[in-house]
Order: structure tokens, then sequence, then C-alpha cells
């Protein structure tokens, strides 16, 4: 029987627990709240990449709130949950195609190594699974293992895949997708793009004649912009939200790779800082793995507090097609 998601999502997140809660019950074993235990716990907050301002809002809220009690590190972890879960309710959310938009226009972003690929075949799979019509594009076309990996993801999940000849035009395959979307009445339409951000003139200038030549033919369009980020890349994410949104209006964040991190507090580092809202997580290889992000559950994952959440399998999650490991998961 395959794990429900939110057993999946605190395995995921086991090497960050493992950092997060062990440092908690080395500084809190039936200890006074005082300076110095909250020095440490700030300094552990950090350490575990949900950045300074978020240890120090954190900080401040056991200081008006516990300070100079006896705690346990049981009742600071519960604590710490609740706070963290401040943090992200307010951009946990589910990302819904708009009904209005047919095909609704996902033009999904992000540097090479991230996931992005792989994060498109699954949303593809997660969304028909609602029942969506889902077109991908292989807009990433200077990379040929980007085309196939879609194309295999394609095959796999029963989704009809845009693409050209090598080094083809971009924007031009996403004008020809969007029209084709249109016309066979898609619901949404994934399209994926390059990710050298090593030349960023290049990158800014291609997702601007992406857009630009889409735009000829539905003037709303894209109508979400998601970055992929990996969570393995820690304090890095920051700066890559920064300088995609610089390039492109940003909607909406997909966070990969949690499974392969100590790090998954960068998660909160990021709500905090930009208030994007986080759509989906990614705790694993299998199709499965990418699911709508919960702020409880995951906030419950993170300080290895037992999460209480209903774990309900979806259908998709019964257990009997274990096919789903991403082809090149590193993508």
């Amino acid at each position: 029987m395959a794990l429900g998601f939110f057993s999946r999502l605190k395995a995921g997140l086991s090497r960050s627990t493992q950092k997060l809660s062990g440092g908690l019950s080395a500084v809190f074993t039936r200890r006074k709240l005082d300076d110095q235990a909250l020095e440490d716990l700030e300094d552990l907050l950090i350490s575990a990449d949900l950045g300074p301002n978020v240890a120090a809002k954190v900080i401040d809220s056991f200081r008006s709130s516990k300070f100079g009690k006896e705690v346990t590190d049981e009742e600071v972890r519960t604590a710490l949950a609740e706070e963290i879960a401040k943090i992200l309710e307010p951009v946990a959310i589910p990302f819904e195609p708009d009904p209005a938009h047919k095909p609704h226009v996902v033009l999904v972003v992000g540097v090479n190594g991230t996931g992005k690929t792989t994060t498109i075949g699954k949303m593809a799979r997660y969304y028909g699974e609602q029942g969506k019509k889902v077109m991908m594009v292989a807009g990433d076309t200077f990379r040929a293992a980007a085309v196939e990996q879609l194309q295999v993801w394609g095959e796999r999940v029963g989704a009809p895949v845009i693409a050209g000849p090598p080094n083809a035009d971009a924007a031009g395959l996403a004008f020809e997708a969007l029209k084709k979307g249109k016309a066979e009445g898609a619901d949404l339409l994934l399209v994926d793009t390059a990710g050298r951000l090593h030349n960023k003139g290049a990158l800014m200038e291609e997702l601007a004649k992406i857009i630009r030549v889409m735009r000829k033919f539905d003037e709303t369009a894209p109508h979400s912009v998601f970055l992929v980020l990996d969570a393995t890349t820690g304090q890095n994410a920051m700066e890559q939200v920064r300088v995609f949104k610089e390039l492109v209006n940003v909607t909406g964040l997909v966070v990969t790779k949690l499974d392969g991190s100590a790090r998954g507090g960068i998660v909160v580092a990021l709500a905090d800082a930009f208030g994007l809202p986080v759509h989906m997580v990614g705790v694993g290889e299998q199709a499965e793995d990418l699911r709508p992000f919960s702020a409880q559950a995951f906030a419950q994952g993170l300080v290895g507090d037992d999460i209480k959440v209903i774990d309900r399998e979806t259908p998709a999650d019964n257990g009997e097609n274990k096919e789903g490991a991403s082809p090149e998961a590193g993508q």
C-alpha cells in the first residue's frame, strides 16, 4: 500500500526535521526560557534556513508569551509549529485553472536543474486526474533532454506535448500551442522554458518574447507564471526569486526536492520575504509526490510534530501504479 501524501511529506522532510528537532532537544530539556535559551533558539532557526527575519519574529512571539517559564522541547516544538504555520498560512494557496481562460496558460520558469520539466509532467498528471484537459509545451528548445523528458511524461500521463525541432523558436512554439489549445478546448497549457541564468540578458529577452508573442493571440496570456525552486539550494532560492521577479511577473512558487534536503526551512523564509503563493511542493521522485501545499502539515512535519491533518489516499495513491518515478528526475 502506498503511503498517503502527508506521510510522505513527513518522511520527505526528515532531513530538515532531524536538523531542527535534534537542535530543539539539545537546547530545551526542562529549561527556563531565558535570554540565553532564546538566543540558542534563534541561532538554531537561522541554521535551519528559516532566515533571520523569521527567527526574529518567532523569538519575539516566544519572548512575549513564554519568557521566564520552564519549557520542554515538546512544548517548544508545538509552539514553533504554530508560529511557522502562521507565516505559511497566507501563502498556502492551491492553484486552480481559471475556467474563464481556455486554456489557462501557465509559464513555468526556473534555472536548469530545479526539476522544472519534471514538475510540469507531474502537474499534468495531477490536473489530468482532476478531470482537466492538459497540454504541455516543450519550450526549453535548446536542451534536447528536456524535450525528450517532457515527451516521456506526455506518454505516461496521456497529455499532448507540443514540441519543435532542436533550437526551435520557443515563442513561436508557445504561440502555436496556445492556438491549438484554444481550438481543442484545453483547460490548462503548461509551457516549459529555458533556465540559463548565467546569461541573464538572453534569458530575459527570450521570456519577454514568449509573453509578447503569446499576447498576439490572447492578450491576457500567460495567466500564471510559476517559479520552480530546488529546496537543496537553501538560501540561494531567495536570490532566484529576486532575479526571476525582475525577469517576469512571478505569480506563484513550486518547491521541489524537499526530500533531498535538510533545508526545508527555506520555504518559511520565502513565504516571509516575498509573500508569493506556494502552490505545490515535491517530496520525492514518484509522480504523486508533488501535491498542493498545506501550511499546517508542512509546519508540523518540519519541527517533527505529529501531522494532525487527515492522511487520506487519493485515487492515484492506492498503490496500484508505482511507475511514476520521474525520468531524469534532476532536470
